[in-house]
């Protein structure tokens, strides 16, 4: 595992970035490819290992026995993908942090659907044994409140079911973005469903391949770290491929969140977009992430540097990622000594104090590429900081810290030993 001290540029920040390519838009579009007929793999795709997953598993027809890794998005979508390929057994597997992140209600509502699934390990974990089966559909009710991931894999599916499938929600969904991006892929490619606040009913069909195909987005929340870059460094960064109009990324408020911040979003004099710093001392977050969780971290990380005392909402969903990202940040925002409190489920709280700290600060990134590329811009205040196992960014993205060096930052591998 690779560690890298940090230190920040020596001259005015003038940095033009190119975001991968948007990792949900394209592992939804690689699903819906796989289950339109005569369609080719979509061309270009993130590279990064979330889709390097998906791709693989989708290229190896005749495999029994899929390892995902760490890609939870993976995990979700493809235990809907096997169930509903008649004939097809599989068994699905991920990394040991993967076989504590919940699946049990994905699982419980394909049952229902007339899936074979069974539990390979611990009930409602994976690894699952999947045998494929053509699904009736009709109605199903499922728990929204864990991971949008749970409905979207269910949408996909739905056209190849008989009687198609209306999913109703028990609880608020959280991330409704994710799901409204995936209800938009679809509609591309031929099925339109009906979305209102109970659930979405999608009916029996074939997928198409789209004649006019939806340009693959550059990744907004790839794009956190820039904003929190531009946040923390000020100077000029130009981002060549964010779309600001008419993207179906609901990460796209991370240009309001931002505003709030002291950061503006503006068209590039020379083309892309521009990120502008604009400083407001007196600056508070209130900010509910129940919509947009991957955008937190970065968000608590811009605040505790400047200073802002901020409430974070909508957090539950952090409990369950990568690693605990609350337990993540609070251990890790010590380290610059900021105490966080969590006087609610899925809320954090800082009140602006700060304790002293005695040392660089060396952080941890718990397998989580967004703690990783979250820590990275606090060597602006504090030069010198070390991020232990920095390859991890290759979940997402995977040319961060080229990126992050040509902006400027000195990124240098050395030798430590682990964490104590």
């Amino acid at each position: 595992m690779s560690t890298y001290r940090i230190l920040p540029p020596e001259d005015f920040m003038e940095a033009t970035v190119t975001l991968p390519l948007s990792k949900s838009q394209s592992a939804r579009a690689l699903i819906i490819a796989a289950l339109t007929p005569g369609a080719p793999m979509p061309d270009p795709v993130a590279e990064c290992d979330d889709t390097a997953s998906l791709i693989e598993a989708l290229s190896r027809p005749e495999a029994t026995d899929i390892n995902v890794g760490h890609s939870g998005t993976s995990m979700r979508f493809l235990t809907a993908f096997y169930a509903a390929r008649a004939g097809r057994t599989v068994r699905l597997d991920g990394s040991e942090r993967m076989r504590h992140r919940p699946i049990g209600p994905l699982v419980e509502a394909l049952r229902a659907l007339g899936a074979d699934i069974e539990y390979a390990g611990e009930d409602g974990y994976p690894p699952l044994l999947i045998r494929g089966r053509d699904l009736t559909g009709g109605e199903v009710e499922i728990d929204a409140t864990v991971s949008s991931q749970f409905i979207s894999a269910l949408l996909m599916v739905a056209p190849l079911m008989a009687q198609g499938l209306t999913v109703r929600f028990k609880g608020e969904p959280v991330s409704r973005p994710y799901i409204r991006m995936t209800l938009s892929l679809m509609a591309d490619a031929g099925i339109e469903a009906d979305f209102d606040p109970d659930g979405i009913r999608v009916p029996h069909g074939t997928y198409c391949i789209p004649a006019d195909p939806r340009p693959m987005e550059g990744d907004w929340t790839g794009a956190a770290v820039w904003y929190e870059t531009e946040a923390l460094a000020a100077g000029v960064i130009n981002i060549i491929n964010l779309t600001t109009e008419g993207s179906v990324q609901g990460d796209r408020r991370l240009a309001d969140i931002y505003s709030r911040l002291g950061v503006l979003t503006e068209p590039g004099e020379e083309g892309g977009t521009d990120l502008i710093a604009s400083p407001d001392p007196d600056a508070r977050a209130v900010v509910d992430f129940a919509d947009n969780p991957d955008l937190a971290q970065y968000v608590a990380v811009t605040c505790a540097m400047l200073g802002y005392p901020f409430r974070l909402m909508g957090l539950a969903t952090l409990r369950t990622k990568e690693t605990d990202r609350l337990e993540a940040l609070r251990a890790e925002l010590l380290k610059i000594g900021v105490e966080v409190t969590f006087p609610a489920t899925g809320v954090m709280e800082w009140d602006g104090r700060r304790h002293r700290i005695l040392e660089v600060p060396a952080f941890d990134t718990y397998g989580d590429h967004r703690m990783a590329m979250a820590f990275a811009p606090v060597a602006v205040f504090i030069p010198g900081i070390l991020i232990r196992d920095a390859e991890v960014v290759t979940k997402s993205y995977p040319g961060f810290w080229e990126q992050f060096a040509a902006a400027g930052f000195t990124v240098m591998e050395v030798e430590e030993g682990p964490a104590e």
